[in-house]
């Protein structure tokens, strides 16, 4: 949103640009009114005005203002729009800064907003400036739509208006009813408490509703007329937008009387809704336009069915349509707000597909049986054990491809099956892990929990459920999978198959815990247990521990073939069946921090494209979160930010998220630091000493080396050294294979840490574990490479040093290279200064193209110190756009030709909030704050315009 735009918004009162009366809101206009007296008074306030979409907000605003002007009131509007959240300040920018009379020292203002790390600064003078201008006679702020608004304008609204309620400023915003963003319902209890006063706008009355008729038609309603009238049920837009639609052509007046001569008139089209639907993405719109061909409310799951995809499939486009105020929730089911609604978007769709969706409705796709959803009458009575098992077998079968309808098939199986019957103990621990895979973890959790709660289960229904307890677990909180795997296993009179499992996934929890001498213990004695039973699944993940453990052992070869082994086995017993999915996942892990990143890569994006396909939410966010990892280490760090932001959008998880801790949350900090983003870097740091005080040793670890980095970051190495005592001194089968770090090349920055600190034993360990990895595994280039790095700069000798930017260079571990190639730059300029400046330009070309500023920063220094005062051109980018990522400028490109967040994430294969990262960041380093001026930097750029 530009700060040099008004933003002209259609009120919902208007009929073809000529604004109706307002009719209907006598007590809300006198509120208004007296409030404006109060303002020329010298007493401020906040006015908070709430109502559903099309009720009339703006037009009270638009009326309010009007009647400020003619009190001779200074006015200034602004509007969130919902497209240009990114933009930060926006709204309130544009309210002060635009319009007739700005604000005294606008173009001050601007230049504060378009410059990065000015926020602070802006906001004092944006106080200034408005106490300045109250001094000369009383200030209306409007403020439309608040419900979209950045939180950078939330958070100054709620500032400015507490900290200028002793002047005559009155706030006046409008704000969506129903469900808001975290932000803003902060924000709006934030201004209550304040003393805000509240205007609730409801449905108008019929005495308005005749009036507004008479005002559309020209004439007074007959019966008829006013009975479809009464159709929009007070809601003005809708109003408005039906009898317009009919003023040409359905309605005639005849003596003097408005009337509807062919009867009630076939559903239409509203300009209000096509608009609304417009604005969705194409997923969202299809759904809202399936869901209107159904008569009435619809489960989630006959849409999915209609529609031929997973239920959780649907989850963005029901969220979307939600927040269009299209569709609302009604129970377990979805419902037009509207009727009118519904049978506005049913009317824009061709008579043929409106005919075959009421087919496909009202009867089963042929050769196939209609789901319990779909089926017209009343839900089959409890007890009704056939339906029960036909929904079991049902759910059995669409869960390896269709985890979504496979779930609510073993709910509904459960509210067929009664409290006491033997088999209800086996449905839930078959739809545990369907509810956690179409993202509902906590109704998951609520599910288990509240059966072991109960009491009177037998040891062998108990162990299903601990074990379908335990696998939930593993996302989220690594120690409650090892207690809920421990406590299973320990039920005495189980099946050998059960017990085989439990102590596969005890393996498991183990392992990812870092407690990686009792995972080895504990994965013997499930072996045998397994093989017993002949459980292939069981032998599957403990494959996958197995693999593990040669990883901790440093043996690679092995645990790449045990890798691969059980990855295959996986793959061969269908994702369903896994009792930790995917394994794949962890082939990919193992090959990234192996230095094999391009085959690290492609796995991980397939498995994103597969889970995407299959509507496993869960699965997705899991390798969102490993892609984040892999994307890190290769130096791409915007696009690792943007998957570690989206794989960290609230879940309804039952812990903490430690898989989420080790990924997605350290993938964060570290690029804070590389990018020099300070803010950021504290606030990732707040959690690592959250994750320090963990029951998972591994959480522990990962915390104490995100908090050692801070230190560092801080110029603190004393402190840093400290931070890594517990992981340094931990016993030796438990301490992580590499001394405490997260990753091989990892360990020059150990060493250069502690030489640092003065820790030179600790610089000595930290190399000898480099060098045995090495040894051990000699066809990896990349542990020779780090390994020379960190014995380079123990020794400060620059022959390891050059070695190591040698074997770099077959690496595609893009910020590894450029710190050897800077630290051989910067041994060879304390004496052969012309010959380091090649390492440090290319070291700085690489920085620059992973985005990592301050690491550049770092690097200028040093060639202004070694006499180069020229800044070398970043090598690798598009030459037009240096600043931009390949990803931010794909983004840049699409949105310069008109395309919404929402339908470049659909030509690019993103999520929307993947978009709005890379949109974000390519505002502040483009310094635009605006689409508009975005677009004029790209003409000018890619064509010469």
């Amino acid at each position: 949103m530009s700060v040099n735009r008004v933003t002209t918004r259609t009120v919902p009162e208007e009929l073809d640009g000529v604004r109706t009366p307002l009719r209907g809101r006598d007590a809300e206009l006198a509120f208004v009114e007296a409030r404006l007296d109060a303002l020329h008074r010298g007493e401020g306030g906040i006015v908070r005005v709430e109502g559903p979409a099309g009720i009339g907000r703006s037009r009270i605003l638009a009326e309010a203002a009007t009647a400020a002007r003619r009190r001779g009131t200074r006015v200034f509007e602004g509007a969130a729009d919902p497209d240009e959240q990114f933009v930060p300040l926006g709204p309130l920018l544009e309210g002060v800064l635009a319009g007739e009379e700005p604000l005294s020292g606008a173009q001050r203002l601007r230049d504060l907003a378009t410059t990065p790390g000015q926020r602070f600064w802006l906001l004092q003078e944006l106080g200034d400036r408005l106490r300045e201008a109250a001094r000369n006679g009383p200030l209306l702020v409007v403020l439309d739509d608040l419900q979209w608004c950045d939180d950078l304008t939330l958070l100054t609204f709620h500032t400015l208006a507490a900290g200028l309620s002793s002047h005559p400023i009155l706030w006046l915003v409008a704000v969506r009813g129903g469900s808001v963003p975290p932000g803003v319902r902060t924000t709006l209890d934030r201004i209550r408490q304040a003393g805000a006063h509240e205007l609730v706008l409801g449905a108008l009355g019929d005495r308005a509703i005749a009036r507004i008729t008479e005002d559309v038609l020209g004439a007074p309603p007959d019966p008829d007329v006013l009975r479809l009238a009464h159709r929009a049920e007070g809601v003005p837009q809708l109003l408005v937008e039906l009898l317009g639609s009919l003023r040409e052509e359905e309605v005639t007046i005849e003596n003097g009387t408005a009337a509807l001569p062919a009867g009630p008139p076939a559903p239409r089209e509203l300009p209000s809704v096509v608009r609304r639907l417009d604005q969705l993405s194409a997923e969202a719109r299809e759904l809202v336009q399936t869901a209107a061909a159904v008569d009435g409310p619809v489960t989630v799951a006959l849409l999915a069915e209609l529609l031929g995809r997973p239920s959780a499939a649907l989850i963005t486009a029901v969220r979307e349509s939600l927040d269009a105020d299209l569709l609302a929730e009604s129970g377990d089911r979805l419902a037009f707000r509207h009727d009118l609604i519904r049978e506005a978007v049913e009317a824009g769709l061709p008579l043929p597909l409106r005919q075959a969706l009421r087919r496909q409705v009202t009867g089963p796709p042929a050769g196939r049986a209609a789901s319990p959803a779909a089926r017209p009458g009343p839900p089959a009575g409890p007890g009704d054990a056939a339906e029960a098992d036909r929904l079991r077998t049902e759910a059995a079968e669409l869960a390896a491809t269709a985890p979504g309808p496979a779930a609510e098939r073993g709910l509904k199986a459960l509210e067929l099956t009664p409290a006491d019957a033997p088999e209800r103990p086996r449905i839930i621990a078959e739809t545990i892990p369907l509810l956690w895979q179409t993202d509902r973890a906590a109704q998951a959790h609520e599910l288990g929990t509240s059966a072991l709660a109960a009491g009177g289960l037998g040891p062998e229904d108990e162990a299903r459920i601990r074990l379908a307890l335990a696998r939930l677990a593993v996302p989220f909180d690594f120690s409650e999978a090892v207690r809920q795997a421990r406590a299973g296993a320990a039920l005495p009179g189980i099946s050998v198959a059960a017990r085989g499992r439990l102590l596969a996934m005890l393996a498991v929890g183990l392992s990812m815990s870092g407690e990686h001498a009792a995972a080895e213990q504990v994965a013997a004695e499930a072996w045998e247990t397994a093989a017993a039973a002949g459980d292939r699944t069981a032998e599957a993940t403990l494959t996958t521990v197995r693999s593990a453990v040669g990883f901790h052992r440093m043996d690679l070869t092995e645990a790449f073939r045990q890798a691969e082994r059980s990855a295959a086995l996986a793959d061969a017993l269908g994702v369903s069946t896994s009792l930790w999915v995917p394994e794949a996942l962890w082939h990919a892990l193992l090959s990234h921090t192996t230095g094999r990143t391009a085959e690290a890569l492609a796995a991980t994006e397939e498995g994103i494209r597969l889970t995407r396909e299959q509507g496993r939410t869960a699965a997705t966010r899991m390798w969102l979160m490993t892609r984040s990892r892999v994307l890190l280490e290769a130096g791409r760090l915007t696009d690792a930010r943007a998957d570690a932001e989206a794989a960290s959008e609230a879940t309804d998880g039952p812990g903490p998220g430690n898989l989420a801790d080790v990924t997605s949350r350290y993938v964060m900090m570290r690029v804070a630091l590389h990018t020099g983003d300070r803010s950021a870097a504290r606030a990732h740091a707040a959690e690592a000493r959250r994750m320090r005080s963990d029951g998972a040793p591994v959480v522990r670890h990962f915390g104490s080396w995100m908090l050692a980095l801070m230190a560092d970051f801080e110029g603190r190495p004393d402190r840093a050294m400290a931070e890594l005592d517990e992981v340094m001194t931990s016993p030796a089968a438990d301490r992580p294979a590499y001394a405490g770090l997260i990753d091989p090349a990892d360990a020059p920055v150990l060493v250069r840490l502690a030489l640092r600190a003065g820790a030179h034993e600790r610089a000595v360990q930290a190399v000898a574990l480099a060098e045995r990895r090495a040894v051990l595994n000699p066809d990896l280039t990349f542990l020779a490479a780090t390994a020379a790095h960190a014995r380079g700069l123990l020794d400060n000798d620059l022959g390891p040093l050059v070695r190591a930017v040698r074997l770099y260079e077959d690496c595609p571990r893009v910020l590894a290279r450029a710190s050897a190639l800077e630290d051989a730059g910067r041994k060879l300029a304390a004496t052969r200064r012309p010959e380091a400046v090649p390492y440090f330009e290319t070291a700085l070309a690489l920085y620059a193209r992973a985005g990592a500023e301050r690491d550049g920063a770092r690097v200028r220094r040093r060639l202004r110190a070694a006499g180069v005062r020229r800044r070398p051109a970043p090598a690798g980018l598009d030459g037009t756009w240096p600043e931009l990522t390949a990803a931010e400028t794909r983004v840049v490109r699409l949105v310069a030709r008109g395309l919404t967040n929402r339908q470049a994430a659909e030509e690019l294969s993103l999520s929307p909030h993947t978009v709005s990262s890379h949109l974000r960041r390519a505002f502040t380093k483009l310094d635009v704050t605006s689409r508009a001026e975005l677009t004029r930097l790209v003409k000018h750029r890619d064509h010469g315009e």
